[in-house]
């Protein structure tokens, strides 16, 4: 696949395009940044290529690149390897630090949710920590939904943390 999306940030291109094996090291470094936050991930560390590879869907795995350098990443994982499950991803979406706040993230999801659909998939879902407030709101304008609230999930550091469960239903498959 080629170039999917192109915005124009301050003289800059911003591209969205699919995520190849040589942007892992952007991509971890990205990740990284976010784990260190406390606020994006129960994570503490990225895993490495392989492990991360395993886990996430082949489909829909994308980078935004300004002037070609990696500044953000989307991509799925399942929720389970039931058939009846096919449809349902599990998201995740990182900005680089220096570029949040500019409309990327919401950019990079919004074309997430296009190809995710055009993949076939009707749901797509997330937990986000309730402190990240930028990454709810992005969501909440892109057509997702908060479901809920877990408390104290999971702890980070020795701390229980809650997480805001969203979800996204797909128009295309007609299960609002």
């Amino acid at each position: 696949m080629t170039t999917s999306h192109n915005m124009t940030t301050l003289h800059n291109v911003l591209t969205i395009e699919p995520m190849a094996p040589d942007d892992w090291g952007a991509v971890c470094r990205i990740y990284a940044d976010g784990i260190a936050t406390g606020n994006a991930t129960f994570e503490t560390e990225p895993p490495g290529w392989k492990a991360w590879d395993s886990g996430h869907l082949s489909e829909c795995r994308l980078v935004a690149r300004l002037d070609h350098r990696v500044i953000a990443w989307a991509a799925l994982a399942p929720v389970s390897t039931r058939a009846c499950y096919a449809g349902v991803a599990e998201h995740s979406i990182y900005v680089d630090e220096s570029h949040r706040g500019q409309g990327i993230g919401k950019t990079l999801l919004q074309e997430l949710v296009r190809q995710a659909e055009r993949s076939g998939f009707w749901t797509l879902q997330s937990s986000i920590l309730p402190e990240n407030e930028a990454s709810i709101a992005i969501h909440l304008s892109c057509g997702f939904r908060v479901l809920g609230r877990r408390k104290a999930v999971a702890r980070l550091h020795g701390i229980w943390r809650d997480a805001v469960l969203v979800e996204r239903r797909s128009r295309v498959a007609g299960v609002e």
